[in-house]
């Protein structure tokens, strides 16, 4: 590998590392993603977020400096903003959640939208980047001229190159790329009336660009340092976990992600109506085939403030919760039924307005069946979600604050019946950024997976749980809707 500067732009913060040619950790930082509220919804405060990372390169030693070869950046996969040729913003930054941009998808008719589907292979969702991008022309007026969509990632990377790209996985989810002809579709763009050219050109994550030296002098970088896009960050954690094709990613993050590599983009019917994504993997040559559940590790933050818990404080609940329940001193039966839509629902309904619900609250409920509830509520979601994909994984690899959540990882090995591998290494998708860039692959073995295997005895009880509250569960999902 190549020493390299990961940059991870998260929903919540910002991860940089460095890593050396051994691919090991030498120096690491994590700070909140800086962002603003504009009249419509949240942006990046651009100027915030380059300044913390350039502060962190200025950081490091000036052996380190010296010795770095590559800066990788990651990162969500919705965001974005448009870009003049200069680098100055024609429109703001917009998060991955911001549904500014909803309004220009309400007037599609059904034909439009399997349109849709079959030429990017996303659903109609505001999600996507090319609600956003219309918003933002129509918003910029003229002062839209010449300027392009880019990726915050594919932002910060312009700034420090003065070149404007767009990378294969970020590009998928722009919902304009065609993903069979590989280029950006002419048509459906002009759906939502943008132009083609507001988007572009594509590269695969391999494929970067040197610092500019006013970005080098001002870090104490090396003008022969390049920068790569290195992808969306799901995407990119498949890159650093090995992953190959028919085992499945369960990403763990603010959100909890799915992934499968292939062949070849499916975008037939059945798939459209189970609302999965298609793209096309950082490297160029994969498909992806991809769900994303809003509510991941972000639970944790709900029940801290749902329950009044410190993060030490709950972090201790689960373990406690997790040790009663291998030992069968909780019961499924006893927790309520949690919903934990509390960022939206899943596919295949996708709704950013969707709430959770808690049913089968007593006045003899504990604090550890709500705990036990909730994570169950996560584990019944994961398996509903997984069903929807047309392949049942030969193995399912774990990354992210997951593999630190005892408890949710037993509960979801017992509810499917599965065992996990789960990966001990907590920058899976850092090291995925080096390797992209670095033009090289990794191991599984690499991330130190751990086992977590099912109880025989424990599925058997849950299945029956499962055929009790399924009912139950089907009327929440629809209520919450």
């Amino acid at each position: 590998m190549l020493p390299t500067i990961t940059v991870d732009v998260g929903t919540t913060s910002v991860k940089l590392c460095l890593f050396d040619a051994a691919s090991t950790l030498q120096a690491s930082a994590r700070e909140d993603t800086p962002t603003a509220a504009d009249a419509w919804g949240e942006v990046y405060d651009v100027d915030a977020l380059e300044a913390v990372i350039a502060g962190f390169v200025r950081s490091l030693e000036p052996e380190q400096r010296a010795a770095t070869k590559r800066i990788a950046l990651t990162g969500v996969g919705e965001s974005g903003g448009l870009v003049h040729e200069d680098l100055s913003l024609a429109s703001p930054m917009i998060l991955w959640h911001d549904h500014r941009g909803a309004g220009r998808l309400a007037g599609l008719d059904a034909a439009s939208r399997q349109e849709i589907y079959r030429v990017t292979g996303l659903p109609a969702n505001a999600n996507y980047g090319l609600s956003k991008a219309a918003w933002a022309v129509a918003h910029a007026g003229t002062e839209a001229a010449g300027a392009q969509w880019l990726n915050i990632s594919e932002y910060l990377a312009a700034r420090m190159t003065g070149q404007r790209w767009s990378e294969y996985s970020l590009a998928s989810r722009t919902m304009a790329l065609d993903l069979e002809r590989r280029t950006w579709s002419r048509e459906i763009a002009g759906l939502l009336e943008v132009s083609v050219n507001v988007f572009p050109d594509l590269r695969s994550a391999g494929e970067g660009s040197p610092l500019t030296a006013s970005f080098a002098r001002a870090t104490g970088l090396g003008t022969d340092v390049e920068v790569h896009v290195a992808g969306h960050d799901h995407m990119v954690g498949a890159a650093g976990a090995g992953l190959a094709r028919g085992e499945l990613l369960n990403s763990t993050g603010t959100t909890e992600g799915l992934l499968f590599l292939g062949d070849s983009p499916r975008t037939d019917e059945h798939t459209e109506q189970t609302m999965l994504a298609n793209g096309i993997s950082p490297t160029g040559t994969d498909y992806t085939l991809f769900a994303s559940i809003p509510t991941g590790g972000s639970a944790f933050a709900t029940l801290q403030s749902m329950l009044g818990l410190d993060a030490a404080a709950l972090t201790a609940t689960v373990e406690r919760v997790h040790a009663r329940y291998v030992v069968g001193d909780l019961s499924a039966h006893r927790a309520p039924l949690v919903l934990p839509q509390f960022r939206g629902s899943p596919p295949p309904t996708k709704n950013a307005a969707a709430r959770g619900i808690i049913a089968g609250i007593g006045s003899g409920t504990t604090l550890d069946e709500i705990v036990l509830g909730t994570f169950l509520g996560m584990a019944l979601q994961f398996q509903d979600v997984l069903a929807l994909f047309p392949e049942r994984p030969e193995a399912i690899k774990v990354i992210g604050p997951a593999g630190r959540n005892p408890l949710w990882l037993q509960l979801k090995a017992d509810l499917l019946g599965a065992p996990l591998s789960v990966s001990l290494l907590p920058e899976v998708v850092s090291v995925g950024a080096q390797a992209l860039a670095s033009g090289q692959r990794r191991s599984w073995e690499q991330c130190s997976p751990e086992e977590v295997a099912p109880d025989a005895g424990r599925t058997a009880v849950l299945a029956a749980w499962h055929d009790d509250i399924r009912p139950l569960w089907d009327t929440l999902k629809g209520a919450g809707r």
